[in-house]
């Protein structure tokens, strides 16, 4: 393959892009047909999305403790075995007879989605043709962009057209044909000879902790506010609960426009771009909070909050992907586990927040953490 500017992304990026897509899928499509689901299983909502807390926390120990083994035994390799063991936890949560056995099967599908992230991170860095590493991540993360905007709308359609399992039955499918897809693909690995590292051995390396620090900040400011921006719109807005569909397809939408802007991305430095970045994504933060009273504003700040997010989330992956090629797997593992770290505190941390002072509140404080990772990442 030729090097250069001009060398072409090659198909597997975009297999890349639909494999991310059905983890998405699967961590999304829980929250809009919880309602059937309670109903059919014959308990409350909360306790149908202890499954969805499931999915997270095997998410996490998965990418802290197995996503390391991805450096010894390859990324494509354990992408396979990775989405293999997804499709029959997906095949299981749709015949679960029970919420136990429903958390239990996301939980399993947690642990899978651990290792898979961070090694399809780990190989849209590998197959990135030189000079064109921030396009390339950025078409793999747009599958973020298709679970919202397609997988979130068509869930609770087909759960209303046919029941709540045939979604699961179907991100299932999708699982399957990823693992056919990434095996037709042919990839080959690239490993390492060096000893499996401890998980939190990567940490030593040189340039990771304040990357891994501005992760941290960014997600939980992410996690925070998206986990009470719809509340906001219903209760203090006083809008219908449709309009946080609408608020969750243009958030995607704008995450997924930013792709048209990576290709000018790879013109600056990501250790320059990326602070910058972030301060970006602050001012909207604060755009938020001063407009916090108008749903249209919301809405158009959700759809630059969208934007930014992807430039900010392919600058932090391009950063850490490049740090240590040898431990890749490592560094991303560490990186999914802090993900999903923050998601759990962040939307912890800002209840309070959020409960006593309002939306408002809680987007200065987002707004101070990603400043806090813009600072972080000026190494």
């Amino acid at each position: 393959m030729p090097a250069g500017p001009q060398a072409r992304i090659p198909l597997v990026a975009y297999i890349l892009t639909g494999a991310v897509a059905v983890i998405g899928a699967n961590s999304l499509v829980l929250a809009p047909i919880a309602p059937e689901v309670a109903r059919t299983l014959g308990v409350s909502v909360q306790i149908v999305m202890v499954a969805s807390a499931a999915f997270g926390l095997g998410t996490a120990a998965s990418a802290l403790f197995l996503a390391r083994f991805i450096d010894r035994f390859g990324a494509w390799r354990l992408m396979r075995l990775a989405f293999a063991t997804l499709a029959l936890a997906l095949a299981a949560s749709a015949v679960a007879p029970t919420a136990t056995l429903l958390a239990v099967a996301q939980l399993v599908a947690g642990l899978a989605a651990g290792v898979a992230l961070p090694a399809i991170y780990s190989g849209a860095a590998l197959v990135a043709p030189a000079g064109r590493e921030n396009e390339t991540v950025g078409i793999v993360l747009v599958g973020w962009t298709l679970s919202m905007v397609a997988g979130v709308s068509l869930s609770a359609v087909l759960a209303d057209i046919l029941n709540w399992r045939a979604v699961y039955g179907c991100v299932s499918v999708l699982a399957a044909a990823a693992v056919i897809a990434l095996t037709v693909s042919n990839r080959r690995d690239v490993t390492s000879a060096s000893v499996v590292v401890q998980p939190f051995a990567a940490l030593s390396i040189p340039g990771v902790v304040p990357l891994l620090a501005a992760c941290g900040a960014f997600m939980a400011a992410f996690y925070g506010t998206y986990g009470y921006i719809g509340d906001h719109a219903t209760s203090g807005l006083g809008r219908p609960v449709s309009y946080n569909g609408l608020l969750a397809v243009l958030y995607g939408l704008g995450f997924g426009s930013a792709v048209f802007l990576d290709r000018l991305m790879q013109r600056f430095e990501p250790r320059l771009l990326l602070p910058l970045v972030f301060l970006g994504v602050a001012c909207i933060y604060a755009i938020l909070a001063g407009l916090a009273w108008s749903f249209a504003a919301i809405a158009f700040c959700v759809f630059l909050w969208g934007l930014a997010n992807h430039l900010g989330l392919n600058l932090l992956i391009v950063r850490l992907t490049a740090i240590d090629p040898s431990r890749r797997g490592a560094i991303m593992g560490l990186n999914s586990a802090i993900t999903y770290l923050a998601a759990f505190a962040g939307t912890l941390a800002f209840g309070p927040v959020y409960a006593e002072y309002g939306f408002a509140a809680v987007s200065v404080s987002a707004g101070a953490l990603v400043v806090f990772a813009a600072l972080a990442a000026r190494g």
